[in-house]
């Protein structure tokens, strides 16, 4: 195509004598394009959409007519931006009718004049112009309004909406409700020292108070009743696993809102009185920005429908907040909460949209070609950017591989982006005789996705498929999303589908890397205890007949090098004695941290259990670490003795240390019915039995 700032002007007719006429009336202001049928205008239309200003079609040709050529144009959109101006000797009304109604925007009858040609093809042009520019103002617009967010909502629908669906809806409302009350806040006292800049900071990291429920159980997350002792305990563990995630953000650490989203996560449960979690944290020791977050999250789980529970109204979740009902929170928030009541109610109430549609809106746009003085309205303009903003949509910020498939004739059209980005044709025919088209996928996953395109109904079209998909040599992950398209009724026949292909690489490898770090203590890379519970009890759901045992150890005199040598010292030495454990365990084994100096682990075993723990207690005890003589003590319960319950067995597994201890330390013990009445040192597993040291920090315990 030529690089001239000139409109290109596609001519489709079968006459070379017509074309010639045509181009030698307008290619002095356009640049020309030719083709002989339909089928070569539908090629050259998929290849330069977006340069080509305006089709002068033929009706009558061969291959494809130009009702054909508009009927293309229709199915892919491409009449709503790209005008055509019919070109034929047709008098019969009926058939120029048609042509109208399939959406050309005017006729030229031949033989041609010059003054008529030139004057219809530029007031034509001139229309859709000024369409274009509209569209092109009001996109920009909205991309200068959003971008700004667009990032962070775009973190949340892959993170928080991972693992709970009522999230989504949860974290902007806990966004909005923040921002209200720090506004509120810094207009009745200057106490917090609170700037416009850490208003809007931490509205944006309240978004990921939540973040820790990634590693939460479904089971638990979703409870339609009330939780458990035991599952309470599992669910608080949310807020120090969500802190642990934002502080390993090594790289971004010194972010704003990465610090600000790492008070908000840890301490967003702390209450005013210090009955709240994980730290005890009471009055203003807690950040302002989790005090806000607090009250905004109790709030909003009072007013929204959950699976546990209705909604309460607006002025029954304020009147128990208030109350003392929830907990105690900061007096100037509940103060702030109360006098912006009204503007709360406005705020959250959900939204009924009397405005026109979203698809509406985009036939508002495409209608203002057809009202010059509309097109040019300013007051039009603003209720189209009034409307769209009440929306709320985000612009794409990713690119896409867009295609369609049809069976008859045989053919894949790609996007010009996608095209060039896959490094093969924009119109393939035959597609499954190509050998580059055909390579970008494993010859199962195409195989799949045809199965489960033929497995469509018409009340049943979409189809979604995750695979790898081949870019420079290299495989990325894809998500294809398709819509097989029908025709007829007696019966429908499927004549091909339409899709994208989205590339998904970076979240599906961010996930899993989220996933590891909600599963992984991060400082000794064992695993934590929410994980070794779930491995566990899967292991002995299935193989139920095996004899399991389970270690429970920690360090003798660990205080001593903390207060010898400080924390940073503890923690290497917590670092060194982990790496002994994946030295001396087998590769079935299940070894984790579940807190300060503490460990378990988890076998199998047929015989000789004794000279196991024995070798592995060996391997750890004893040794030197800079000076430090690590030494431990350690608990054994097996299922010969305890019920294969993982509660049983680390209450069991308890005691036996506990009688390690009482009887000075430095060896093992193993668990037998003599044991049961003594109390466990780390509480009762009855009732709390996932978080022994629940709210210990790395290399701070005490043993």
């Amino acid at each position: 195509m030529s690089s001239s700032n000139r409109q290109t002007i596609l001519i489709v007719d079968d006459s070379e004598m017509n074309r010639s006429i045509l181009v030698d009336m307008l290619e002095g202001e356009y640049e020309m394009l030719e083709a002989g049928d339909g089928l070569q205008a539908v090629g050259l239309l998929q290849n330069h959409s977006a340069e080509i200003a305006l089709v002068l079609l033929d009706i009558v040709m061969p291959n494809m007519d130009g009702f054909g050529v508009l009927e293309v144009m229709n199915r892919r959109h491409w009449i709503e931006s790209v005008p055509v101006v019919m070109i034929s000797a047709e008098s019969n009304t009926s058939r120029i009718d048609q042509a109208y109604e399939m959406g050309i925007t005017d006729f030229i009858s031949r033989p041609f004049d010059a003054q008529i040609v030139h004057r219809r093809v530029k007031n034509t042009l001139l229309l859709y112009a000024k369409q274009k520019d509209l569209e092109a103002l009001v996109a920009e617009q909205i991309y200068e309004k959003q971008q700004s967010s667009a990032l962070m909502v775009d973190i949340l629908s892959h993170i928080v909406e991972f693992r709970n669906g009522e999230s989504g809806l949860h974290v902007l409302h806990v966004r909005t409700l923040t921002e209200l009350l720090l506004r509120r806040l810094v207009q009745q006292t200057e106490q917090y020292h609170i700037s416009k800049d850490d208003i809007a900071a931490m509205s944006m990291a309240s978004a990921l108070h939540d973040i820790g429920k990634i590693s939460i159980d479904e089971k638990i997350l979703n409870k339609p009743g009330k939780l458990t002792a035991e599952e309470f305990a599992v669910m608080k563990t949310h807020s120090l696993i969500g802190a642990q995630m934002l502080e390993s953000l090594n790289m971004y650490a010194a972010e704003t809102v990465v610090k600000m989203a790492y008070e908000i996560c840890r301490w967003h449960h702390e209450r005013w009185d210090g009955r709240g979690y994980p730290d005890g944290l009471k009055g203003d020791e807690i950040p302002i920005s989790a005090q806000t977050v607090a009250l905004a999250d109790v709030y909003d789980a009072l007013t929204s429908k959950r699976v546990y529970k209705p909604p309460f109204t607006h002025e029954k979740a304020v009147e128990m907040i208030v109350n003392g009902e929830c907990g105690t929170f900061n007096p100037l928030l509940l103060s702030c909460l109360e006098d912006i009541s009204g503007d709360i109610a406005r705020e959250m109430e959900p939204k009924e949209f009397e405005g026109p549609s979203q698809a509406e809106l985009s036939d508002m746009i495409q209608n203002l070609s057809q009202h010059k003085e509309l097109s040019a309205s300013s007051r039009t303009l603003q209720l189209l950017e009034h409307e769209r903003m009440k929306y709320s949509f985000f612009a794409a910020m990713s690119k896409e591989v867009q295609f369609e498939y049809t069976i008859l004739p045989s053919m894949v059209s790609l996007n010009s982006w996608g095209a060039k980005w896959l490094g093969v044709d924009e119109i393939i025919m035959e597609p499954f005789e190509n050998k580059n088209l055909m390579g970008l996928l494993d010859e199962q996953d195409w195989q799949t996705i045809m199965e489960m395109l033929n497995d469509t109904t018409p009340e049943r079209p979409y189809v979604s498929y995750e695979c790898r998909l081949r870019h420079n040599d290299k495989w990325r992950w894809f998500r294809f999303i398709m819509q097989t398209v029908w025709e007829g009724e007696e019966p429908p026949q499927m004549t091909g589908c339409i899709g994208k292909a989205v590339d998904i690489h970076d979240m599906r490898t961010n996930l899993e890397s989220l996933e590891r770090m909600a599963s992984y203590d991060g400082l000794t890379d064992l695993l934590n205890l929410n994980s070794a519970r779930k491995q566990i009890e899967a292991r002995m759901k299935a193989h139920p007949d095996s004899n399991y045992a389970l270690a429970f150890f920690d360090l003798d005199h660990f205080k001593d090098a903390n207060n010898t040598y400080g924390h940073a010292f503890g923690n290497h030495v917590l670092a060194h004695v982990a790496e002994l454990l994946r030295q001396n365990v087998r590769g079935a084994d299940i070894a984790a941290r579940v807190g300060g100096d503490e460990f378990i682990i988890f076998l199998e075993y047929q015989q000789e259990l004794e000279a196991v723990i024995r070798r592995i207690y060996r391997s750890i005890s004893g040794g030197d670490f800079q000076g430090f003589t690590v030494s431990m003590s350690m608990g054994v319960a097996t299922t010969e003795m305890v019920e294969p319950v993982f509660t049983d067995l680390l209450k069991a597994a308890d005691q036996a240390l506990y009688a390690v201890k009482q009887s000075g330390r430095g060896r093992f013990q193993f668990y037998d019915g003599a044991l049961q009445s003594l109390k466990p040192t780390r509480g009762n597993y009855a009732d709390q039995s996932l978080s022994p040291i629940e709210s210990k920090e790395d290399g701070k315990a005490e043993s």
